[in-house]
């Protein structure tokens, strides 16, 4: 993957930019993706059903609620620099709020997201990976 995103930039003529400049609701931006690419793969790969079965099931682990069940799950393993991450994140003033969400959850999901962005833009997937199965497994999520 980490290749991949490499080659990505490539290929649209990206420059390399210091990932810590930029703000953390852009770091959530594409941490809300990668997380949600993580997720589905990690759906599908439980065996072939309806789309509207996968759905479901990964909406269970995408919505702020999971994402921040996940976080608490998994801070007391993060490293001095993405615990600044995630704390930026969560910090961050917003615009709006997922509808079905509580101002915390939502504020704990997007340093979540946050940190995810971190990692995936810093070439860190294993290790973004890594977070995503013991949170998971931390509050009974996919085996």
């Amino acid at each position: 993957m980490e290749e991949s995103l490499t080659y990505l930039k490539e290929q649209f003529e990206l420059p390399d930019v210091d990932v810590k400049s930029y703000s953390p609701l852009v770091l959530a931006y594409i941490g809300d993706g990668i997380y949600e690419l993580v997720i589905r793969t990690a759906v599908v790969g439980q065996g072939n059903r309806q789309a509207n079965a996968l759905h479901k099931k990964t909406s269970t682990y995408v919505k702020a609620s999971a994402q921040a069940a996940m976080m608490e799950a998994i801070l007391e393993d993060l490293t001095e620099e993405e615990l600044a991450v995630y704390k930026r994140g969560r910090n961050a003033k917003t615009v709006s709020m997922a509808k079905h969400a509580t101002m915390h959850d939502y504020r704990h999901a997007t340093g979540f997201e946050a940190l995810m962005g971190y990692l995936y833009l810093n070439h860190q997937m294993k290790r973004l990976i890594d977070l995503v199965k013991l949170g998971m497994e931390r509050t009974e999520g996919m085996p």
